[in-house]
């Protein structure tokens, strides 16, 4: 009674095992050809083709290892800069009162110095995390080649460092635009600092160039090199403003306008997620769910960074607006999304059982993230 069944079983297993053996024997005939093809050659050509292969393999191994190995991340690199300690908004002057010592003396009065802004820090460690301590993988040219031409971002693999720092590079654009047109300057009728517009003139330059363009024959400048001439520029303007030559301004006015810029910014990437997760729900076999992923943690590990310096760089506002205890929870609220980080992206639908859908779990700490800015905006332009 059951050897039809058995051999029906039998047949659809033999079926699916020829199929995997066509598949592997198609993927791995360029390479036994080309094998075969060197053995019957001598030595000196052998040799190059011997040195070429060694250097691709090189290469690979070079590009798996950045892709795959994170280094100096941590969801806690906020506490490296001991914010709750700092008792001066960015750009207020100290240590300008003269002093009288015990002999009656009048002193020199103390060198004059102003606060350094937290975001400006934060957003050249940043770009500094992600060209410095790590490889920019957008622009190496085994990512730029991807997968016999496939575009890795297509693929399941070596994509998500790449979609995290493109995540994170965009708060960094997005903060340096701020800092250019409102934070850096008074009232927006001052002239513009010309470090923080190098530095995002630097910042807008595209992720993926490499040495050389498809439409030019002559070398260009890397991405990376952009992007690190961008933190000596951030970093230049905070020595400046240290030594109270420079401006920043930290009036509620232009942290409201902070607020709604970030607000936008996460809410395009809101929109993206739910897109993905509404029409595209295909679970652990959407090979684009992990990039949509990576990206959005990525902005939220920067805007976690950027926002917590805020709330020290603008300290008199918030507690003069009593949001205080809203930032908080704010802060709180990016850090505990900052927890997610499954192994296997998966995309699965919202009412599903099986596959687990983290696309829209990310997505619902951005809105809530996003509905606390908004509240926080509303407070302040009361």
């Amino acid at each position: 009674m059951l050897d039809p069944v058995v051999a029906f079983f039998q047949r659809i297993f033999s079926a699916i095992g020829r199929g995997i053996g066509t598949a592997v024997a198609w993927l791995l005939w360029p390479f036994v050809t080309a094998t075969n093809w060197c053995r019957e050659r001598s030595w000196i050509i052998k040799g190059p083709i011997g040195i070429g292969v060694l250097l691709l393999v090189g290469f690979y191994a070079y590009f798996i290892w950045q892709t795959q190995v994170w280094s100096g991340f941590n969801p806690d690199y906020v506490n490296a800069y001991n914010l709750a300690q700092r008792k001066q908004d960015a750009g207020v002057a100290s240590g300008t009162a003269a002093t009288t010592p015990a002999t009656g003396e009048i002193a020199e009065p103390a060198p004059k110095t102003c606060v350094r802004s937290a975001i400006v820090d934060v957003t050249a460690d940043l770009i500094d995390y992600n060209v410095n301590q790590n490889a920019w993988i957008s622009s190496m040219l085994l990512y730029k080649l991807g997968l016999f031409g496939l575009d890795w971002d297509r693929t399941p693999w070596f994509d998500n460092k790449a979609a995290f720092q493109r995540g994170v590079n965009q708060t960094v654009r997005r903060t340096a635009v701020e800092l250019v047109d409102a934070l850096g300057r008074v009232r927006g009728t001052s002239g513009i600092n010309a470090d923080l517009q190098r530095a995002r003139g630097n910042m807008q330059f595209d992720e993926e160039t490499w040495y050389f363009r498809s439409n030019s024959i002559l070398p260009t400048t890397p991405t990376p090199n952009y992007y690190r001439t961008a933190i000596a520029d951030l970093r230049k303007f905070n020595a400046s403003l240290e030594a109270c030559d420079a401006i920043f301004d930290g009036r509620s006015d232009n942290l409201i306008e902070f607020l709604d810029r970030i607000s936008n910014d996460i809410g395009s990437t809101s929109a993206i997620i739910r897109e993905r997760s509404e029409f595209h729900n295909g679970g652990w076999f959407d090979t684009r769910a992990d990039d949509r992923f990576w990206f959005a943690y990525g902005q939220l590990y920067g805007y976690y960074g950027i926002l917590s310096a805020a709330g020290a760089d603008f300290d008199a506002v918030i507690k003069a607006r009593g949001i205080e205890p809203l930032w908080t929870e704010s802060i709180k609220q990016l850090r505990s999304a900052l927890n997610i980080q499954p192994a296997i992206i998966s995309n699965g639908r919202e009412d599903g059982w099986i596959m687990p859908t983290h696309l829209a779990t990310i997505g619902f700490y951005i809105l809530r993230v996003r509905s606390n800015l908004v509240e926080m905006r509303d407070v302040l332009a009361r």
